[in-house]
Protein backbone atom coordinates (compact mmCIF):
# COMPACT_ATOMS: atom_id res chain seq x y z
CA UNK A 1 0.00 0.00 0.00
CA UNK A 2 1.77 3.38 -1.22
CA UNK A 3 2.25 5.57 1.56
CA UNK A 4 -0.14 9.01 2.24
CA UNK A 5 1.80 12.30 1.80
CA UNK A 6 1.74 14.04 5.33
CA UNK A 7 -0.81 16.76 5.81
CA UNK A 8 0.54 20.00 6.82
CA UNK A 9 -1.02 22.73 8.69
CA UNK A 10 -1.76 26.12 7.97
CA UNK A 11 -0.14 27.53 10.78
CA UNK A 12 3.14 24.98 10.06
CA UNK A 13 2.57 26.79 6.64
CA UNK A 14 2.69 30.59 8.49
CA UNK A 15 5.65 29.51 10.67
CA UNK A 16 7.95 28.49 7.59
CA UNK A 17 7.18 31.81 5.88
CA UNK A 18 8.02 33.62 8.91
CA UNK A 19 11.56 32.01 8.89
CA UNK A 20 11.64 33.00 5.16
CA UNK A 21 10.90 36.55 6.18
CA UNK A 22 13.50 36.52 8.71
CA UNK A 23 16.35 35.39 6.53
CA UNK A 24 18.57 38.36 5.49
CA UNK A 25 20.03 38.37 2.43
CA UNK A 26 23.14 39.55 1.17
CA UNK A 27 24.62 41.53 -1.91
CA UNK A 28 25.17 38.14 -3.63
CA UNK A 29 21.55 36.49 -2.49
CA UNK A 30 22.96 34.00 -0.38
CA UNK A 31 22.06 34.33 3.57
CA UNK A 32 24.51 36.41 5.95
CA UNK A 33 26.45 35.13 8.09
CA UNK A 34 26.00 35.20 11.68
CA UNK A 35 29.47 37.69 11.86
CA UNK A 36 27.66 39.02 9.33
CA UNK A 37 24.58 39.58 10.91
CA UNK A 38 26.24 40.63 14.20
CA UNK A 39 28.35 43.36 12.07
CA UNK A 40 24.94 44.68 10.69
CA UNK A 41 23.33 44.63 14.35
CA UNK A 42 25.89 47.07 15.63
CA UNK A 43 25.28 49.23 12.37
CA UNK A 44 21.85 49.50 12.94
CA UNK A 45 22.37 50.21 16.23
CA UNK A 46 24.99 52.97 15.90
CA UNK A 47 22.46 54.40 13.14
CA UNK A 48 19.39 54.50 15.19
CA UNK A 49 21.82 56.42 18.32
CA UNK A 50 22.55 58.56 15.74
CA UNK A 51 18.87 59.52 14.81
CA UNK A 52 18.29 59.74 17.93
CA UNK A 53 21.07 62.30 19.07
CA UNK A 54 20.13 64.18 16.05
CA UNK A 55 16.32 64.40 17.12
CA UNK A 56 17.58 65.36 20.72
CA UNK A 57 19.39 67.77 19.10
CA UNK A 58 16.55 69.50 16.92
CA UNK A 59 14.48 69.22 20.69
CA UNK A 60 16.87 71.26 22.18
CA UNK A 61 17.84 74.28 19.31
CA UNK A 62 13.45 74.38 18.84
CA UNK A 63 13.49 74.86 22.63
CA UNK A 64 16.07 77.48 22.63
CA UNK A 65 14.60 79.23 19.61
CA UNK A 66 11.16 79.61 20.90
CA UNK A 67 13.08 80.70 24.38
CA UNK A 68 14.85 83.19 22.65
CA UNK A 69 13.31 87.01 22.63
CA UNK A 70 13.20 87.72 18.91
CA UNK A 71 13.55 91.47 18.69
CA UNK A 72 12.95 91.81 14.98
CA UNK A 73 9.19 90.01 15.39
CA UNK A 74 7.84 93.34 14.26
CA UNK A 75 10.01 93.80 11.37
CA UNK A 76 9.46 90.54 9.08
CA UNK A 77 6.67 88.20 8.39
CA UNK A 78 4.01 88.04 5.29
CA UNK A 79 1.39 90.82 4.93
CA UNK A 80 -1.99 90.62 4.33
CA UNK A 81 -3.77 90.81 1.01
CA UNK A 82 -3.71 94.26 -0.16
CA UNK A 83 -7.21 95.10 -1.10
CA UNK A 84 -6.52 99.00 -1.03
CA UNK A 85 -7.80 98.79 2.79
CA UNK A 86 -5.64 102.22 3.51
CA UNK A 87 -3.32 104.55 2.19
CA UNK A 88 -0.26 105.93 3.41
CA UNK A 89 2.14 109.22 3.39
CA UNK A 90 4.85 106.50 2.70
CA UNK A 91 7.59 107.38 -0.03
CA UNK A 92 8.56 104.22 -2.22
CA UNK A 93 11.70 104.66 -3.78
CA UNK A 94 12.63 102.37 -7.13
CA UNK A 95 15.49 100.61 -7.27
CA UNK A 96 16.47 102.47 -10.13
CA UNK A 97 16.64 105.53 -8.05
CA UNK A 98 19.33 104.22 -5.68
CA UNK A 99 22.61 106.86 -5.76
CA UNK A 100 25.90 106.76 -3.95
CA UNK A 101 24.53 110.06 -2.75
CA UNK A 102 21.56 108.70 -0.74
CA UNK A 103 24.04 106.79 1.73
CA UNK A 104 22.97 107.37 4.71
CA UNK A 105 19.65 107.76 3.72
CA UNK A 106 16.13 105.29 4.61
CA UNK A 107 14.34 104.28 2.01
CA UNK A 108 11.20 102.25 1.36
CA UNK A 109 11.25 99.73 -2.16
CA UNK A 110 9.23 97.31 -3.50
CA UNK A 111 10.63 94.67 -5.09
CA UNK A 112 10.93 90.45 -6.10
CA UNK A 113 13.24 88.60 -4.49
CA UNK A 114 15.60 86.72 -7.72
CA UNK A 115 17.39 85.38 -5.71
CA UNK A 116 19.01 84.61 -2.04
CA UNK A 117 22.35 84.12 -0.31
CA UNK A 118 22.41 82.94 3.25
CA UNK A 119 26.14 83.62 4.90
CA UNK A 120 25.45 82.07 8.40
CA UNK A 121 22.33 81.79 10.19
CA UNK A 122 22.62 85.51 11.30
CA UNK A 123 23.78 86.96 7.58
CA UNK A 124 22.08 86.43 4.69
CA UNK A 125 21.76 88.42 1.06
CA UNK A 126 18.92 89.16 -1.59
CA UNK A 127 19.05 90.30 -5.18
CA UNK A 128 16.08 92.45 -5.25
CA UNK A 129 14.51 93.17 -8.86
CA UNK A 130 12.52 95.80 -10.41
CA UNK A 131 12.12 96.31 -14.11
CA UNK A 132 15.56 96.35 -16.10
CA UNK A 133 16.87 97.11 -12.12
CA UNK A 134 18.57 94.62 -10.34
CA UNK A 135 20.21 95.83 -6.34
CA UNK A 136 21.36 93.72 -3.62
CA UNK A 137 20.19 93.71 0.10
CA UNK A 138 21.77 92.65 2.97
CA UNK A 139 20.69 91.02 6.83
CA UNK A 140 22.65 90.78 9.51
CA UNK A 141 21.89 90.40 12.60
CA UNK A 142 21.94 92.92 15.28
CA UNK A 143 20.91 93.93 18.98
CA UNK A 144 18.09 96.24 17.97
CA UNK A 145 16.50 95.72 14.49
CA UNK A 146 17.43 92.06 13.33
CA UNK A 147 17.55 88.89 14.29
CA UNK A 148 18.52 85.64 13.89
CA UNK A 149 14.38 84.58 13.14
CA UNK A 150 14.22 87.57 10.86
CA UNK A 151 17.15 86.10 8.66
CA UNK A 152 15.95 82.66 8.69
CA UNK A 153 13.04 84.37 7.36
CA UNK A 154 14.32 85.98 4.69
CA UNK A 155 16.56 82.94 3.32
CA UNK A 156 13.21 80.88 3.35
CA UNK A 157 11.24 83.48 1.28
CA UNK A 158 10.82 81.54 -2.23
CA UNK A 159 12.43 83.40 -5.52
CA UNK A 160 10.59 85.91 -7.44
CA UNK A 161 8.08 86.24 -4.82
CA UNK A 162 7.33 90.04 -4.11
CA UNK A 163 8.84 91.93 -0.57
CA UNK A 164 7.96 95.30 0.46
CA UNK A 165 11.72 96.39 2.44
CA UNK A 166 13.19 99.45 4.96
CA UNK A 167 16.26 100.06 4.33
CA UNK A 168 19.42 102.32 5.24
CA UNK A 169 21.58 102.85 1.65
CA UNK A 170 24.76 101.82 2.62
CA UNK A 171 28.54 101.31 0.26
CA UNK A 172 29.24 98.26 0.01
CA UNK A 173 32.77 96.92 0.30
CA UNK A 174 33.42 96.51 -3.32
CA UNK A 175 31.21 97.57 -6.33
CA UNK A 176 28.49 94.92 -6.75
CA UNK A 177 29.10 93.72 -10.02
CA UNK A 178 26.17 91.52 -10.51
CA UNK A 179 23.89 93.98 -10.22
CA UNK A 180 22.69 96.58 -12.39
CA UNK A 181 22.73 98.98 -9.17
CA UNK A 182 26.26 98.30 -8.51
CA UNK A 183 27.69 101.65 -5.80
CA UNK A 184 25.12 100.89 -3.16
CA UNK A 185 23.30 98.29 -0.94
CA UNK A 186 20.35 98.08 1.24
CA UNK A 187 20.84 97.37 4.92
CA UNK A 188 17.96 95.92 5.51
CA UNK A 189 15.66 96.88 8.55
CA UNK A 190 12.22 95.20 7.77
CA UNK A 191 11.12 92.53 5.39
CA UNK A 192 7.27 91.43 4.18
CA UNK A 193 6.42 89.88 1.86
CA UNK A 194 3.48 91.13 -0.25
CA UNK A 195 2.77 88.28 -2.93
CA UNK A 196 4.38 84.81 -2.58
CA UNK A 197 4.94 82.59 -4.92
CA UNK A 198 3.18 79.24 -4.31
CA UNK A 199 4.39 76.72 -7.14
CA UNK A 200 7.19 75.55 -8.44
CA UNK A 201 9.05 78.07 -11.17
CA UNK A 202 9.39 76.79 -14.69
CA UNK A 203 12.86 77.56 -14.49
CA UNK A 204 15.37 79.69 -12.57
CA UNK A 205 15.46 83.30 -13.85
CA UNK A 206 19.00 83.87 -14.29
CA UNK A 207 19.25 81.14 -16.72
CA UNK A 208 17.57 83.00 -19.43
CA UNK A 209 19.73 85.67 -18.68
CA UNK A 210 22.80 84.35 -19.98
CA UNK A 211 24.55 85.41 -23.04
CA UNK A 212 25.69 82.78 -25.77
CA UNK A 213 28.98 84.65 -25.15
CA UNK A 214 29.41 83.57 -21.39
CA UNK A 215 27.70 79.82 -22.07
CA UNK A 216 29.75 78.75 -24.51
CA UNK A 217 32.71 80.17 -21.80
CA UNK A 218 31.07 77.65 -19.26
CA UNK A 219 29.00 74.50 -20.24
CA UNK A 220 27.90 74.26 -16.83
CA UNK A 221 25.79 76.99 -17.31
CA UNK A 222 21.98 76.29 -17.69
CA UNK A 223 20.16 77.21 -20.61
CA UNK A 224 16.91 77.50 -21.25
CA UNK A 225 15.38 77.14 -24.81
CA UNK A 226 13.07 79.42 -26.83
CA UNK A 227 10.19 76.90 -26.62
CA UNK A 228 10.15 76.53 -22.96
CA UNK A 229 10.31 80.21 -22.49
CA UNK A 230 7.67 81.56 -24.39
CA UNK A 231 5.47 78.62 -22.88
CA UNK A 232 6.04 80.59 -20.07
CA UNK A 233 5.77 83.71 -21.21
CA UNK A 234 4.92 85.53 -18.13
CA UNK A 235 7.91 84.13 -16.35
CA UNK A 236 10.54 85.04 -19.29
CA UNK A 237 8.98 88.70 -19.51
CA UNK A 238 10.37 88.96 -16.06
CA UNK A 239 13.94 88.88 -16.90
CA UNK A 240 14.99 92.76 -17.07
CA UNK A 241 16.37 91.65 -20.55
CA UNK A 242 12.91 91.37 -21.82
CA UNK A 243 12.04 94.36 -19.79
CA UNK A 244 14.15 96.33 -21.43
CA UNK A 245 13.88 95.10 -24.86
CA UNK A 246 9.47 95.75 -24.83
CA UNK A 247 10.59 99.33 -22.89
CA UNK A 248 12.58 99.58 -26.28
CA UNK A 249 9.80 98.66 -28.65
CA UNK A 250 7.16 100.84 -26.48
CA UNK A 251 9.61 103.73 -27.48
CA UNK A 252 9.95 102.66 -31.32
CA UNK A 253 6.07 103.50 -31.19
CA UNK A 254 6.61 106.49 -29.08
CA UNK A 255 9.00 108.49 -31.42
CA UNK A 256 6.69 107.09 -34.51
CA UNK A 257 3.64 109.08 -33.39
CA UNK A 258 6.01 112.29 -31.97
CA UNK A 259 8.00 112.65 -35.14
CA UNK A 260 4.21 112.28 -37.41
CA UNK A 261 2.09 114.09 -35.19
CA UNK A 262 4.83 117.03 -35.28
CA UNK A 263 4.57 116.55 -39.05
CA UNK A 264 0.78 117.64 -38.77
CA UNK A 265 -0.43 114.26 -39.42
CA UNK A 266 -2.96 112.43 -37.48
CA UNK A 267 -3.69 109.16 -36.12
CA UNK A 268 -6.29 107.04 -37.22
CA UNK A 269 -7.55 103.96 -36.63
CA UNK A 270 -9.02 101.53 -38.91
CA UNK A 271 -11.32 98.30 -39.28
CA UNK A 272 -9.64 94.79 -39.01
CA UNK A 273 -12.70 93.12 -39.66
CA UNK A 274 -12.91 93.61 -43.54
CA UNK A 275 -15.64 91.94 -46.25
CA UNK A 276 -12.35 91.33 -48.77
CA UNK A 277 -8.64 91.00 -48.74
CA UNK A 278 -6.99 94.32 -48.65
CA UNK A 279 -4.01 92.90 -50.48
CA UNK A 280 -5.77 91.50 -52.66
CA UNK A 281 -4.17 88.32 -52.30
CA UNK A 282 -4.56 84.24 -50.76
CA UNK A 283 -2.64 85.51 -47.25
CA UNK A 284 -6.01 86.28 -45.27
CA UNK A 285 -7.97 84.81 -42.41
CA UNK A 286 -11.54 84.14 -42.81
CA UNK A 287 -13.34 84.15 -40.60
CA UNK A 288 -17.30 83.46 -39.80
CA UNK A 289 -19.17 86.87 -39.69
CA UNK A 290 -22.71 86.51 -38.52
CA UNK A 291 -24.73 84.55 -41.66
CA UNK A 292 -21.23 85.07 -43.71
CA UNK A 293 -17.91 85.38 -43.89
CA UNK A 294 -15.13 88.34 -43.19
CA UNK A 295 -11.46 88.34 -43.12
CA UNK A 296 -8.63 89.47 -40.61
CA UNK A 297 -7.12 93.14 -42.21
CA UNK A 298 -3.32 92.39 -44.34
CA UNK A 299 -2.72 96.08 -43.63
CA UNK A 300 -4.74 99.09 -43.42
CA UNK A 301 -3.67 99.88 -46.52
CA UNK A 302 -7.40 100.77 -48.25
CA UNK A 303 -8.56 102.81 -45.13
CA UNK A 304 -5.45 104.80 -44.82
CA UNK A 305 -6.05 106.16 -48.82
CA UNK A 306 -9.77 106.52 -47.71
CA UNK A 307 -8.43 109.05 -45.66
CA UNK A 308 -6.20 110.57 -47.76
CA UNK A 309 -9.08 110.52 -49.94
CA UNK A 310 -11.14 112.25 -47.79
CA UNK A 311 -8.72 115.39 -47.28
CA UNK A 312 -6.85 114.45 -43.97
CA UNK A 313 -3.50 114.73 -45.80
CA UNK A 314 -0.80 113.00 -43.89
CA UNK A 315 -2.45 109.76 -41.49
CA UNK A 316 -0.32 107.07 -39.56
CA UNK A 317 -1.53 103.82 -37.41
CA UNK A 318 -0.43 101.55 -34.98
CA UNK A 319 -2.10 98.41 -34.89
CA UNK A 320 -2.14 94.39 -35.25
CA UNK A 321 -1.69 93.23 -38.69
CA UNK A 322 -2.65 89.92 -39.90
CA UNK A 323 -0.94 87.43 -42.05
CA UNK A 324 -2.49 83.60 -43.10
CA UNK A 325 0.96 82.84 -44.25
CA UNK A 326 2.81 79.81 -43.30
CA UNK A 327 6.43 80.74 -42.82
CA UNK A 328 8.14 79.37 -40.09
CA UNK A 329 11.30 81.38 -40.28
CA UNK A 330 13.03 83.34 -37.54
CA UNK A 331 11.26 86.63 -39.35
CA UNK A 332 7.70 85.81 -39.45
CA UNK A 333 5.28 85.70 -37.42
CA UNK A 334 0.96 85.68 -38.66
CA UNK A 335 0.21 88.58 -36.12
CA UNK A 336 2.37 91.81 -35.74
CA UNK A 337 2.37 95.26 -34.73
CA UNK A 338 2.20 97.40 -38.25
CA UNK A 339 3.38 101.03 -38.01
CA UNK A 340 1.39 102.58 -40.93
CA UNK A 341 1.23 105.69 -43.03
CA UNK A 342 0.11 107.31 -45.65
CA UNK A 343 0.41 110.94 -46.67
CA UNK A 344 0.03 113.26 -49.60
CA UNK A 345 2.81 115.41 -51.42
CA UNK A 346 2.74 118.05 -54.39
CA UNK A 347 4.71 116.90 -56.77
CA UNK A 348 6.74 113.83 -56.31
CA UNK A 349 6.93 110.96 -54.00
CA UNK A 350 10.56 111.02 -53.25
CA UNK A 351 8.66 113.70 -50.94
CA UNK A 352 7.11 111.06 -48.35
CA UNK A 353 10.14 108.57 -49.14
CA UNK A 354 12.64 111.16 -47.81
CA UNK A 355 10.50 112.40 -44.82
CA UNK A 356 9.77 108.66 -43.71
CA UNK A 357 13.80 108.52 -44.17
CA UNK A 358 13.92 111.34 -41.91
CA UNK A 359 11.35 109.88 -39.40
CA UNK A 360 13.58 106.44 -39.21
CA UNK A 361 16.92 108.71 -38.35
CA UNK A 362 14.70 110.04 -35.67
CA UNK A 363 13.79 107.18 -34.18
CA UNK A 364 17.30 105.53 -34.03
CA UNK A 365 19.21 109.21 -32.76
CA UNK A 366 16.51 109.02 -29.93
CA UNK A 367 16.67 105.71 -29.03
CA UNK A 368 20.58 105.82 -28.19
CA UNK A 369 20.06 109.43 -26.65
CA UNK A 370 16.59 108.36 -24.46
CA UNK A 371 16.73 105.14 -24.17
CA UNK A 372 20.88 104.54 -23.20
CA UNK A 373 19.87 102.47 -20.12
CA UNK A 374 17.82 99.88 -21.93
CA UNK A 375 20.05 99.83 -24.57
CA UNK A 376 22.91 98.47 -22.48
CA UNK A 377 20.66 96.22 -20.59
CA UNK A 378 19.55 94.24 -24.35
CA UNK A 379 23.23 94.58 -25.10
CA UNK A 380 24.44 92.77 -21.62
CA UNK A 381 22.93 89.65 -22.94
CA UNK A 382 22.68 90.38 -26.70
CA UNK A 383 25.74 92.23 -27.64
CA UNK A 384 25.29 93.96 -30.94
CA UNK A 385 27.28 97.64 -32.39
CA UNK A 386 24.85 100.48 -32.46
CA UNK A 387 23.86 100.53 -36.13
CA UNK A 388 25.92 102.91 -38.67
CA UNK A 389 23.66 105.51 -40.20
CA UNK A 390 23.44 108.81 -42.44
CA UNK A 391 21.38 111.77 -41.32
CA UNK A 392 20.30 111.63 -45.37
CA UNK A 393 19.55 108.09 -46.17
CA UNK A 394 20.97 106.41 -48.48
CA UNK A 395 18.90 105.61 -52.10
CA UNK A 396 19.91 102.64 -54.41
CA UNK A 397 17.68 101.96 -57.22
CA UNK A 398 16.64 98.26 -57.61
CA UNK A 399 18.34 98.11 -60.54
CA UNK A 400 21.82 99.20 -59.12
CA UNK A 401 21.19 96.95 -56.52
CA UNK A 402 21.29 93.94 -59.09
CA UNK A 403 23.87 95.09 -60.23
CA UNK A 404 25.44 95.17 -57.05
CA UNK A 405 24.43 91.53 -56.70
CA UNK A 406 25.60 90.11 -59.68
CA UNK A 407 29.46 92.10 -59.16
CA UNK A 408 29.57 89.85 -56.24
CA UNK A 409 28.35 86.62 -57.67
CA UNK A 410 25.08 86.41 -57.35
CA UNK A 411 22.90 84.97 -60.39
CA UNK A 412 19.35 87.13 -60.86
CA UNK A 413 17.60 88.19 -63.77
CA UNK A 414 16.62 91.86 -63.59
CA UNK A 415 12.93 92.12 -62.61
CA UNK A 416 13.13 88.62 -60.09
CA UNK A 417 12.38 89.86 -56.71
CA UNK A 418 15.07 89.31 -54.37
CA UNK A 419 15.38 86.59 -51.77
CA UNK A 420 16.26 86.86 -48.29
CA UNK A 421 19.81 85.61 -48.17
CA UNK A 422 20.43 88.02 -51.36
CA UNK A 423 19.06 91.46 -49.23
CA UNK A 424 21.42 89.77 -46.48
CA UNK A 425 24.47 89.77 -49.05
CA UNK A 426 23.69 93.25 -50.43
CA UNK A 427 23.47 94.56 -46.81
CA UNK A 428 26.84 93.41 -46.41
CA UNK A 429 27.63 95.13 -49.49
CA UNK A 430 26.29 98.20 -48.95
CA UNK A 431 27.55 98.56 -45.41
CA UNK A 432 31.14 97.43 -46.98
CA UNK A 433 30.88 100.27 -50.14
CA UNK A 434 28.98 102.93 -48.47
CA UNK A 435 29.35 102.35 -44.22
CA UNK A 436 25.75 102.32 -43.22
CA UNK A 437 23.42 99.58 -41.92
CA UNK A 438 20.13 101.69 -43.18
CA UNK A 439 19.40 102.50 -46.60
CA UNK A 440 15.87 102.82 -48.80
CA UNK A 441 15.89 100.78 -52.11
CA UNK A 442 14.02 102.16 -54.77
CA UNK A 443 12.47 101.69 -58.08
CA UNK A 444 11.13 98.05 -57.49
CA UNK A 445 9.46 96.08 -60.25
CA UNK A 446 6.25 96.44 -60.77
CA UNK A 447 5.66 92.77 -61.35
CA UNK A 448 6.32 92.01 -57.37
CA UNK A 449 4.35 94.57 -56.19
CA UNK A 450 0.43 95.60 -55.03
CA UNK A 451 -2.22 96.32 -57.78
CA UNK A 452 -2.20 100.02 -55.77
CA UNK A 453 1.18 100.81 -56.45
CA UNK A 454 2.02 103.30 -59.54
CA UNK A 455 3.80 102.05 -62.53
CA UNK A 456 7.24 103.92 -63.32
CA UNK A 457 6.39 106.91 -65.56
CA UNK A 458 9.88 106.59 -67.89
CA UNK A 459 9.49 102.47 -67.85
CA UNK A 460 6.28 100.44 -66.87
CA UNK A 461 8.01 97.77 -66.13
CA UNK A 462 9.29 99.23 -62.56
CA UNK A 463 7.63 100.94 -60.00
CA UNK A 464 7.67 104.59 -57.72
CA UNK A 465 8.16 101.57 -54.74
CA UNK A 466 10.34 101.01 -52.30
CA UNK A 467 11.86 99.03 -48.99
CA UNK A 468 14.25 100.15 -46.63
CA UNK A 469 16.37 98.22 -45.39
CA UNK A 470 18.02 97.54 -41.79
CA UNK A 471 21.29 95.36 -41.14
CA UNK A 472 20.43 93.82 -44.46
CA UNK A 473 16.86 93.00 -44.24
CA UNK A 474 13.49 94.94 -44.93
CA UNK A 475 12.10 96.70 -42.08
CA UNK A 476 9.37 98.71 -44.63
CA UNK A 477 7.76 98.30 -47.59
CA UNK A 478 5.75 101.07 -49.15
CA UNK A 479 5.08 103.14 -52.63
CA UNK A 480 3.36 106.05 -54.46
CA UNK A 481 -0.24 104.70 -54.74
CA UNK A 482 -2.65 104.59 -57.47
CA UNK A 483 -4.81 107.51 -57.30
CA UNK A 484 -6.51 107.77 -60.52
CA UNK A 485 -9.65 105.91 -60.77
CA UNK A 486 -9.15 104.63 -64.17
CA UNK A 487 -5.90 103.77 -63.87
CA UNK A 488 -6.70 102.17 -60.20
CA UNK A 489 -9.25 99.79 -62.49
CA UNK A 490 -7.15 98.43 -65.18
CA UNK A 491 -4.57 97.61 -62.45
CA UNK A 492 -7.77 95.56 -60.44
CA UNK A 493 -7.81 93.76 -63.97
CA UNK A 494 -4.81 93.15 -64.51
CA UNK A 495 -3.98 91.42 -61.06
CA UNK A 496 -7.46 89.54 -61.79
CA UNK A 497 -9.06 91.11 -58.88
CA UNK A 498 -12.88 90.98 -58.57
CA UNK A 499 -13.98 94.51 -59.26
CA UNK A 500 -17.02 94.46 -57.05
CA UNK A 501 -15.03 93.47 -53.86
CA UNK A 502 -13.13 96.28 -54.12
CA UNK A 503 -16.48 98.43 -54.84
CA UNK A 504 -16.11 101.24 -51.75
CA UNK A 505 -12.16 101.26 -51.99
CA UNK A 506 -12.26 102.55 -55.60
CA UNK A 507 -15.41 104.83 -55.25
CA UNK A 508 -12.95 106.83 -53.02
CA UNK A 509 -11.19 107.60 -56.06
CA UNK A 510 -14.01 108.42 -58.16
CA UNK A 511 -14.41 111.24 -56.14
CA UNK A 512 -11.11 112.33 -56.84
CA UNK A 513 -7.99 112.43 -54.44
CA UNK A 514 -4.33 114.10 -54.26
CA UNK A 515 -1.60 112.06 -55.55
CA UNK A 516 0.38 110.15 -52.32
CA UNK A 517 2.60 107.90 -51.00
CA UNK A 518 3.08 105.62 -47.82
CA UNK A 519 4.04 102.29 -46.02
CA UNK A 520 3.84 99.91 -43.63
CA UNK A 521 6.38 99.29 -40.77
CA UNK A 522 6.55 96.13 -38.89
CA UNK A 523 7.73 97.04 -35.62
CA UNK A 524 8.73 93.51 -33.75
CA UNK A 525 11.38 93.79 -37.17
CA UNK A 526 12.72 97.36 -36.37
CA UNK A 527 13.53 96.21 -32.92
CA UNK A 528 14.74 92.36 -33.78
CA UNK A 529 16.94 94.12 -36.58
CA UNK A 530 18.01 97.23 -34.20
CA UNK A 531 18.87 95.16 -31.71
CA UNK A 532 20.77 92.48 -33.37
CA UNK A 533 18.38 89.78 -32.03
CA UNK A 534 18.27 86.88 -33.95
CA UNK A 535 14.45 85.42 -33.84
CA UNK A 536 11.45 87.75 -34.11
CA UNK A 537 9.65 85.88 -31.43
CA UNK A 538 12.00 87.38 -28.77
CA UNK A 539 10.61 91.21 -29.84
CA UNK A 540 6.98 89.87 -29.88
CA UNK A 541 5.36 90.21 -26.72
CA UNK A 542 3.50 87.01 -27.11
CA UNK A 543 3.61 85.82 -30.29
CA UNK A 544 1.79 84.06 -33.10
CA UNK A 545 3.25 82.16 -35.67
CA UNK A 546 1.68 78.60 -37.62
CA UNK A 547 2.83 76.89 -35.36
CA UNK A 548 1.83 78.64 -31.60
CA UNK A 549 -1.78 80.36 -31.12
CA UNK A 550 -0.55 80.42 -27.05
CA UNK A 551 -0.10 81.53 -24.25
Amino acid sequence: MAEQPQQVSEQQVNELAQKVEEVILGEDGQPLSKKALKKREKELEKEKKKQERLAREAEERAAREAAEVDHGVDNYGRSAVNMSREKTETKWTALGELTAEMVGQLVHVQARVQGSRPVSGKMCFLVLREGVETAQAVLSVDADTVSKKMVKFATSIPNESIVSITAEVVKPDAPVESCTVGTVELRVRKVFVTSEVKVTLPFALEDAMHSEEACARDATLNRVGLDTRLNNRTMDLRTITNNAIFKIQAAVCQLFREYLTNEGATEIHTPKIISTASEGGSNVFKITYFKGAAYLAQSPQLYKQACIAADFGKVYEIAPVFRAEDSNTQRHLTEYVGLDLECSFREHYHEVMNMIGAMFVYIFKNLELRWARELEVVRRQYPSEPIKFDETPLRLEYKDAVALLRAHGEEMGDFDDMTTPQEKTLGRLVREKYGTDFYMLDKFPLAVRPFYTMPDPVDARYSNSYDFFLRGQEIMSGAQRVHDADMLKERIAAHEIPLESLEHYVRAFELGCPPHAGGGVGLERVVMFYLGINNIRQTSLFPRDPKRIDP
